[in-house]
C-alpha cells in the first residue's frame, strides 16, 4: 500500500451562506461550524477522512482561520496538520496547491471541507481505484456523478477526487480557478479520468446554501443514506 495523504479545503469566503443567513434574519456564522450529527462540519469531515488509510491530513485554512482552528485543534490525531493560505484571497486552485506544496507523500485524497456527507467507505474507494489504476501516476480518481469507470469527459465533475501530486502540482501551478476547468484541461491532454461509484445520493451535496444544509440535515437518518 502506497503513503496517502489527505487534503482538506476549508479557506473559501463563505459568502452565500452569509447571504442566506442574513436574508433570514439569522445569526450569522461560518457554513463549516453548522452542526451536523452534533459535530461542527469541518470536524466531521477531518474525523471521517482520519479513518480511511492515509498517513497525514493537512487542511488548508484562509477565511475565517480564526473561528475554524479551535474546532480542528481539539482532534488529538498525530496525522492532522493545519497550514494556512498566505494570501487568502484565492480560488479552489491554490488552496489545493498549498496543500500539495506541503504533504509528505506522492499520492493525494482531495476534500472539501463543506461535503460531510462524503463517506469514509467512499473515501477509501477513490485511494484504491487510483492505487489499483494501470498508470496511477497519470490517473484521477473521482466522485462519480452519474457514469462510473473510465470517463472522456470532466463535465459536473469536483471534489472529492485522488491523484499522484505531481499531477496537481503541474495543473494548478499558475492557476486561479475552481477545480473543473483543470479537470477539463486534464482530460484534453490525456489524463484518465475514473468515476467511482459513491454510497448514496446525498454524498454529490455540497453545503453551500442554508438550504443545503437543511436538505442534508431532512435526510441524515434516512437507511439509504448511510453516512459514516
Amino acid at each position: 500500500m502506497k503513503n496517502i495523504s489527505c487534503i482538506v479545503t476549508a479557506a473559501g469566503k463563505n459568502r452565500r451562506m452569509q447571504e442566506d443567513l442574513q436574508s433570514k434574519g439569522m445569526e450569522i456564522q461560518h457554513k463549516l461550524l453548522l452542526k451536523i450529527n452534533n459535530e461542527p462540519l469541518i470536524s466531521y469531515t477531518v474525523k471521517k477522512a482520519l479513518k480511511t488509510e492515509i498517513k497525514e491530513c493537512i487542511v488548508v485554512l484562509g477565511h475565517f482561520m480564526d473561528e475554524l482552528y479551535p474546532e480542528l485543534e481539539h482532534i488529538e490525531d498525530p496525522r492532522l496538520k493545519i497550514i494556512e493560505n498566505v494570501d487568502i484571497d484565492v480560488e479552489l486552485s491554490q488552496t489545493l496547491l498549498n496543500g500539495v506544496l506541503n504533504t509528505e507523500y506522492d499520492y493525494c485524497l482531495c476534500l472539501a471541507g463543506d461535503q460531510p456527507t462524503v463517506t469514509t467507505a467512499t473515501m477509501q474507494n477513490l485511494i484504491n481505484e487510483l492505487l489499483n489504476s494501470l498508470e496511477p501516476e497519470k490517473t484521477v480518481s473521482i466522485l462519480a456523478r452519474g457514469k462510473t469507470g473510465y470517463l472522456n469527459s470532466a463535465k459536473g465533475l469536483g471534489m472529492p477526487f485522488a491523484c499522484h501530486c505531481s499531477l496537481l502540482e503541474q495543473y494548478l501551478h499558475g492557476e486561479d480557478d475552481n477545480l473543473n476547468p483543470i479537470l477539463r484541461k486534464m482530460v484534453a491532454d490525456g489524463v484518465s479520468l475514473y468515476g467511482v461509484q459513491g454510497q448514496n445520493e446525498l454524498e454529490l451535496v455540497n453545503i453551500n446554501r442554508y438550504d443545503d444544509y437543511l436538505s442534508v440535515l431532512e435526510n441524515w437518518n434516512k437507511k439509504e443514506n448511510k453516512l459514516e
